[in-house]
């Protein structure tokens, strides 16, 4: 399978610091966010993968690029496990990259991806949002080989935070229809895109992790503007889902990071911090310093 990752936004809740390089290339521990999304393609069996762009977004095309004169100055150094640190970022994937000309929404960011996925299944990973486990893709694909339609990953939210997210409506299934998913599967009947706290369908948000079938790159050409004046994904996917089936996987809170916002991709590093044995104990100590305790 093939993968679209749109990243053309302008990065505005990072300013300045996304004035000249693109959020997706803010460090997460010690790569780029975009390099983890990436890195979880390849290891779902992504080989070709494609990069929504926009102005501006040149270091992204640089890092999945060979940088010789780098390789040649590690080399001379002796140092070799930085050499092969960067070695090997060109080999996850043969990556592609297609600009979308205008902001017009997520959907519209998706739909530049048409040619690309060649008729067939595709994931879409958005490409803020982090899974450190890289265990998301293989339960839609799972979901995917069971029913042949498309599959959404979504996490249990508190219900005063359903606001914020696209929620879907639906049913769960019996585990017994899905005994090689180690999660609830929801059969999607609808979604609705930041709906108020007491006209919310239910508290599953959607997450930021698809595999669509690639029936959606039509209904995405006939999807009008909607929230924000701009082609929403979601909008598309209602429609989707009255034409064919639709699943979602409910994952384990925790599980997928989003980096979108300057709070949630500091929590990001601290957490990804704290899991690493170089730096954890330090980082314990540290935080208790400045704490106080």
């Amino acid at each position: 399978m093939k993968a679209i990752i749109p990243a053309a936004g302008l990065g505005t809740r990072f300013l300045p610091v996304t004035k000249a390089q693109p959020k997706e290339m803010l460090p997460v521990l010690d790569k780029p966010i975009a390099q983890y999304v990436v890195e979880e393609a390849a290891l779902a069996g992504v080989k070709e993968v494609l990069f929504v762009t926009g102005r501006g977004k040149r270091a992204l095309e640089d890092h999945f690029d060979r940088s010789a004169e780098l390789e040649t100055a590690l080399e001379d150094s002796g140092n070799l496990a930085g050499l092969r640190v960067i070695e090997q970022i060109p080999l996850l994937a043969d990556i592609f990259y297609v600009r979308q000309k205008s902001p017009k929404g997520l959907g519209h960011a998706v739909s530049c991806g048409a040619p690309f996925i060649n008729g067939e299944p595709f994931y879409v990973l958005l490409g803020d949002v982090i899974t450190p486990d890289n265990d998301v893709l293989p339960l839609l694909k799972a979901v995917h080989d069971v029913t042949g339609g498309s599959v959404i990953a979504v996490e249990e939210v508190p219900d005063k935070l359903v606001s914020r997210y696209g929620v879907i409506a639906g049913e769960p299934l019996p585990y017994s229809d899905f005994e090689q998913v180690d999660c609830p599967v929801w059969r999607v009947d609808s979604l609705v895109e930041k709906p108020p706290m007491n006209e919310a369908p239910s508290n599953l948000a959607i997450t930021g992790r698809y595999l669509l079938t690639p029936r959606v790159m039509d209904i995405l050409k006939k999807t009008p503007r909607g929230r924000g004046n701009e082609i929403q994904l979601t909008d598309a996917l209602v429609e989707l889902a009255k034409v064919e089936p639709m699943h979602a996987v409910v994952i384990k809170p925790g599980t997928i990071w989003d980096t979108g916002n300057v709070l949630a991709w500091l929590e990001a590093n601290v957490r990804l911090a704290l899991k690493d044995e170089r730096y954890a104990k330090d980082l314990r100590v540290a935080i208790s310093t400045c704490l106080g305790e």
